[in-house]
């Protein structure tokens, strides 16, 4: 365990064990572990949100993968804003849309590049992104993208291909954006499998980066409202989910303020 590993802590929160780390400190531990020799099962990063909380209530096999990851990031502002309401304070919110670029930045401070995986997004939108990180980022060598097909996860012979194209790569990491709780089932069912050395669960950052989509104001960020930037862009995925979270969110809260969290 290296001294940036052992020297944080963790809450207790919504049934997860969330890293006491702030943007910096995420991005020294993944540094830390690009540059150390492959470990026998691929080590990941999840970054929860209201909509994993609520999951968590009731979904086994996401519980399992929190359960096994190496990291878990607090993303969502309200997950942040509750962990300081039940005076589990964390540093600040760490969104993997803001985790990975830091992390590319950081490479590029070192003298030594990082390889790097791109799995998911739409047809074409990993290979755009992989242009554009390849003319911000010198300190980040792309080495591959792989967008499966729809349905891929029930296909052995699709996550063959995936768990072949990774391993021809060598990539020290792999950016995973095949959306929650999809990428953190998949990566945790294929942890010993995949041959990279950490695997970041990041949502539609990859699309992010290819320009596909545009975040929220850096002024929304800081005010904790990017995600209704997100639901007035994206209207009729988001607003069904957002309204289930809001609903179901608050009472979440409230059972682990009475020390009675619901599983």
């Amino acid at each position: 365990m290296s001294d940036i590993e052992s020297s944080t802590d963790h809450i207790g929160l919504f049934g997860m064990q969330i890293d006491r780390v702030d943007l910096t400190q995420a991005t020294d531990r993944l540094l830390d572990w690009a540059r150390s020799p492959q470990p026998s099962a691929c080590r990941y990063v999840v970054t929860p949100n209201v909509d994993h909380a609520v999951l968590l209530t009731h979904h086994e096999g996401l519980r399992a993968s929190y359960a096994g990851a190496s990291m878990v990031l607090a993303d969502g502002a309200p997950i942040v804003a509750a962990a300081k309401l039940l005076g589990r304070a964390l540093p600040g919110r760490v969104a993997g849309s803001d985790l990975v670029p830091r992390l590319f930045q950081a490479a590029g401070e070192q003298d030594q590049p990082i390889r790097v995986f791109l799995l998911g997004a739409a047809p074409g939108v990993g290979d755009r992104a992989a242009t554009n990180i390849r003319q911000q980022f010198p300190g980040v060598e792309i080495v591959g993208t792989h967008c499966p097909p729809l349905g891929f996860e029930h296909d052995a012979n699709a996550n063959q291909a995936i768990l072949d194209a990774v391993a021809a790569a060598t990539p020290d990491v792999v950016v995973v954006g095949l959306g929650a709780p999809k990428q953190e089932l998949w990566v945790h069912q294929h942890a010993e499998q995949l041959e990279a050395k950490v695997a970041l669960c990041a949502g539609a950052t990859i699309d992010f980066l290819a320009g596909e989509k545009r975040r929220s104001p850096v002024w929304m960020q800081s005010m904790g409202l990017e995600w209704l930037h997100r639901l007035a862009t994206e209207p009729r995925r988001l607003a069904g989910r957002y309204f289930r979270d809001a609903v179901q969110f608050p009472p979440l809260v409230w059972r682990e303020w009475r020390g009675n969290p619901s599983f």
